[in-house]
């Protein structure tokens, strides 16, 4: 295949790739699309073609994304895309070279993930339960967070869970993640309860519209009438910032990711095994879930300041 004579072909054939070759997920081709739009369009400006450039153009290009005041992360991920797309610019031998291989990034700072406290996750479950006009809208909210913080799902995850994980009152349920792998996760009593209630004001409003409309079945459990056919992550976002208002909770602090990083930070201080918090939060990579680990420091200086004898009285 020769290479297309425009940008937006390169992209569009990078992008295709991606998506059927290494089965990258809908947001990761977004993510990329963005970035590599945002580089092409740069280029444009400049008068520079893709199969034209060279390090120098793309080092001038991060220094253009500095300039912005762009985060030093964002950074890092456009160049890890530039990269990518030149790598499959070689492999398909559009490029003899790779200009993008030997930069450096700006580096990624470690930040610690923000999480919240078992108080303020009990508020705002408790809040999600109320939130609503009608039985259904609350028994949904309510189920939504619930299964949230029980199991750490990714909200994309969550939205589009298919009714038929959540049938016959689960223990476990199967969850789809990143990659198309799948992943067990179980489920708490409060979990299950709310799971049940919301399965049966679900079932009823669906029969309801089958009988009186011939609306036909969704596959989802929390169904919608959009083109997603579920709840959509934008949505639940702004849902859980409503529910955080009602619990009395920053909604500065609260997101569908604090709830997973919750999730996490609260099993890891109770003294649950790294490997297995890795397995339910679907990482592929241990390193990813080791940022956990914060949340043992605390612990060990109050282990030391309580029980070592030199602490004693001081």
């Amino acid at each position: 295949m020769s290479a297309p004579a425009r940008a937006a072909g390169w992209i569009s054939a990078f992008l295709d790739a991606q998506a059927a070759e290494l089965d990258a997920s809908r947001n990761t081709c977004l993510a990329y699309g963005h970035d590599l739009n945002d580089f092409a369009s740069w280029a444009g400006n400049k008068g520079h073609a893709l199969a034209d450039l060279g390090r120098d153009e793309i080092e001038d290009y991060l220094v253009h994304c500095d300039a912005q005041g762009l985060a030093t992360s964002t950074r890092a991920r456009r160049l890890s895309s530039i990269r990518q797309l030149y790598r499959f610019a070689y492999d398909e031998g559009w490029r003899a070279d790779n200009p993008a291989l030997r930069l450096k990034g700006p580096g990624r700072t470690v930040r610690l993930p923000k999480t919240l406290t078992h108080a303020e996750v009990d508020a705002l479950l408790a809040a999600a339960a109320e939130q609503g006009r009608t039985s259904a809208d609350r028994a949904r909210n309510g189920c939504l967070m619930q299964l949230l913080y029980a199991t750490g799902m990714r909200v994309s995850e969550l939205v589009s869970l298919p009714v038929s994980a959540a049938r016959g009152d689960p223990r476990m349920l199967l969850v789809r993640g990143k990659g198309e792998k799948e992943r067990l996760v179980p489920l708490s009593p409060p979990a299950r309860e709310a799971l049940l209630v919301w399965l049966h004001h679900r079932d009823a409003a669906e029969d309801l519209a089958r009988t009186e409309r011939g609306a036909s079945a969704s596959r989802y459990l929390f169904a919608s009438s959009g083109s997603a056919g579920h709840l959509t992550r934008h949505r639940f976002y702004a849902l859980i910032k409503e529910i955080a208002v009602s619990a009395g909770v920053s909604p500065a602090k609260v997101t569908p990711h604090t709830m997973r990083h919750a999730f996490a930070t609260h099993l890891l201080a109770g003294g649950a095994d790294l490997r297995a918090i890795q397995t339910l939060l679907g990482h592929a990579d241990i390193s990813t879930t080791e940022i956990y680990t914060h949340v043992l420091d605390e612990r060990l200086r109050e282990l030391v300041t309580t029980h070592h004898p030199l602490a004693k009285g001081a």
